[in-house]
């Protein structure tokens, strides 16, 4: 019933937003873009939202060198930090003084260009967009396409990842690039990776395959039991490897009786050290897509649990990294029992154990 109420009130908004957008016309002028043209990229909510997003910024930099700010919000501005392909990382302050604040932010700029990075209808961004002094807007094609100067069909959600579905944007700006070309675009800072590899040097004695298990996620659906991660790291245990467990803040309790705590990484928000362990890994097992993304931005083996609930599109697998996974269709991970997923597992580990193994001889 809820979500009933929400879907209609959702569907008035964006009839009244048509109405205030009718001004705004429809165009197939072609756009001239080059290094002196201002681009604003749109892409708030999660932070697996902006990561799957870089590989679209990091196309219309290389192949224009045009200056790019990035419109995101406090969940996920951090996940631009350390981008060469940006040159600025605006922040959106929710609220309706966070909406006109930052209106008036963004007008005083004078963009050239502002386009609309999600692959969904976010009311917000819709309201926004409507609102800014821009020549050209440019957006998938969805059912806000009347805010927009400029669209393109909106790929099959079935057929292509979205990755691709975002980077099709590129197509109105007349950008051609192959599908090898799209890559995750996260950079540790320097620090980052010195702490953690000395944190691996005074945790791990020798020098051998690292699997990371990340227990954490967005929310507690994905979060696969105690139970089992133990059970997971038990069987573990008959293989000559290090482990380190990962987890957020909330999760820290749990994990202390998961494993031993000297043997747990908890970030403490640092998205950063987050992203380090990450990419210093030989393979991560996770139910998070977020980390997904940063292990396949330096092509770090993947195997994932993935909840699809009620959800009609390819999964958010890695793009670039090898990877494996257990889907269930169920709203949480709590009914996947352990066998499933060593089943699946074992065989996958097992072949990067022998490929590691194989390369140090």
């Amino acid at each position: 019933m809820i979500k009933k109420i929400e879907y209609s009130i959702r569907k008035f908004l964006l009839r009244v937003l048509s109405w205030l957008s009718r001004k705004t016309k429809s165009s197939s002028d072609k756009i001239k873009i080059n290094s002196d043209t201002k681009c604003l990229i749109i892409r708030i909510n999660r932070i697996g939202d902006a990561l799957v997003t870089t590989p679209f910024i990091h196309l219309l930099k290389q192949k224009t060198c045009c200056n790019i700010s990035v419109l995101a919000d406090r969940k996920n501005y951090f996940a631009f930090n350390n981008n060469p392909d940006i040159d600025e990382i605006m922040i959106y302050d929710k609220g309706l003084k966070g909406f006109f604040q930052t209106l008036k932010v963004i007008n005083s700029r004078n963009f050239d260009i502002v386009i609309d990075a999600h692959d969904d209808v976010s009311t917000t961004v819709s309201f926004l967009i409507s609102a800014i002094r821009c020549n050209y807007k440019l957006g998938l094609e969805k059912s806000n396409k009347s805010i927009f100067t400029h669209t393109t069909p909106r790929p099959d959600a079935n057929k292509y990842h979205v990755t691709e579905r975002i980077c099709s944007l590129l197509k109105i700006l007349e950008i051609n690039y192959s599908k090898e070309e799209i890559k995750i675009i996260y950079n540790p800072t320097e620090s980052s990776i010195n702490k953690i590899k000395e944190s691996f040097e005074n945790i791990f004695h020798r020098n051998k395959f690292l699997l990371g298990i990340n227990i954490s996620a967005g929310s507690d659906a994905r979060f696969w039991g105690t139970e089992n991660f133990r059970l997971l790291i038990n069987k573990l245990s008959e293989y000559d490897i290090n482990i380190i467990l990962i987890c957020h803040q909330k999760d820290f309790d749990k994990a202390k009786k998961i494993i031993d705590e000297k043997f747990i990484f908890n970030p403490t928000n640092d998205f950063d050290l987050f992203a380090a362990v990450i990419q210093n890994l030989n393979m991560l097992f996770t139910p998070d897509t977020s980390a997904v993304f940063l292990a396949d931005a330096k092509g770090i083996t993947v195997f994932e649990l993935f909840v699809k609930y009620q959800m009609d599109e390819i999964i958010w697998h890695p793009i670039n990294s090898e990877f494996d996974c257990v889907i269930t269709e169920e709203p949480t991970l709590h009914n996947i029992e352990f066998e499933q997923v060593w089943k699946k597992f074992l065989p996958f580990f097992e072949k990067h154990l022998k490929l590691y193994n194989e390369l140090l001889k």
